[in-house]
């Protein structure tokens, strides 16, 4: 039987990705009846992630409670899985910035116990989840994977140092690695409670409760907002990706747009008018972000699936039925 490792899997993007690997099992059972379904092994410590985020599948995954900075816990479940997908962080720029520690102990000391883990464990193929923060601010558009990078929070510093490890691992120790650049993962799970939640997230939860989000800087900086089902499929493709490893790739869908053009889009959707706030910038954001994806359609083959109007509807069906609403 095959096994997998999902570190974060009870998070927004990691139960994403369970579902897509549960599907892909699924899809490979309909070729071939007498195909084992892989065991699927979710480590979260629950700090941002949700249980009940696994609700529908949790009779399909084994969900360990355990936290990344606990080596000797983790590498148990690690040792002798084909594929680990290394998901799990602090994602918060602000939080990095205003309570750095604990984003530098699970960013970057629980990243090293993974790669270590992983590779005295005999894993084939680690996929590492990094941030397009790497880029840091400049002014060229698209991001491309060979431009430097310049990281100005803790936070994008944390995720490029992993990048680096994810390399090392490869060169010194022979370990598979890919590294993919998340660019502003959007879609259903994403918690809007915390103060440290993505922008859309926000933008549902006030839009349902029919309240004005608050917009930092002048909503004019713009992101390349991709849709969590396209990241999860990237993943999958990233694990399987020949002559691939030790790489890094954006993660993004192409696009790009403003923080105003987001909001009136959901306006116009949900058939309303309602003001934002506007706020002081936030310490440690960039103004403009865009992925190019020549690299990863051609070495990944990633093909995202889901326009910005399709992703904001699905999402937004989403939140409602599940009464996001405070």
């Amino acid at each position: 039987m095959t096994k997998i490792v999902v570190t974060g899997g009870a998070g927004f993007i990691g139960s994403a990705l369970v579902r897509a690997l549960l599907n892909a099992s699924d899809a490979a059972g309909d070729v071939a009846a007498d195909r084992r379904a892989p065991e699927i092994d979710v480590i979260d410590n629950l700090l941002s992630g949700h249980e009940s985020n696994l609700d529908e599948v949790r009779g399909r995954v084994k969900l360990h409670r355990l936290d990344i900075r606990d080596a000797s816990a983790i590498a148990p479940v690690i040792r002798g899985a084909d594929v680990v997908y290394h998901l799990a962080a602090i994602p918060s720029v602000p939080r990095s910035i205003h309570d750095p520690v604990p984003s530098h102990e699970i960013n970057i000391d629980g990243t090293f116990h993974v790669f270590r883990a992983a590779a005295e464990g005999g894993v084939r193929r680690v996929v590492y989840a990094a941030s397009s923060s790497a880029y840091g601010d400049s002014d060229v558009l698209p991001k491309m994977e060979t431009m430097p990078p310049s990281p100005k929070s803790p936070y994008a510093a944390q995720k490029l140092m992993g990048e680096y490890y994810a390399a090392v691992f490869h060169s010194c120790f022979g370990l598979e690695t890919v590294s993919l650049r998340f660019f502003n993962v959007y879609g259903p799970r994403q918690d809007p409670a915390s103060a440290y939640s993505g922008v859309l997230s926000l933008f549902m939860k006030h839009l349902l409760a029919g309240t004005a989000p608050t917009i930092y800087g002048d909503g004019e900086q713009s992101r390349d907002f991709t849709y969590v089902d396209d990241v999860a499929e990237l993943c999958v493709k990233a694990a399987h990706a020949p002559g691939v490893a030790g790489k890094m790739y954006n993660a993004g869908n192409g696009g790009r747009y403003t923080l105003n053009i987001i909001w009136d889009l959901l306006q116009r959707m949900e058939g309303v008018r309602i003001a934002p706030l506007f706020g002081p910038p936030r310490e440690g954001d960039v103004r403009h972000s865009m992925a190019d994806t020549r690299a990863a359609r051609a070495e990944l083959g990633h093909a995202p699936r889901f326009s910005i109007e399709e992703g904001l509807g699905r999402t937004l069906a989403w939140y409602r039925a599940a009464l996001v609403v405070t």
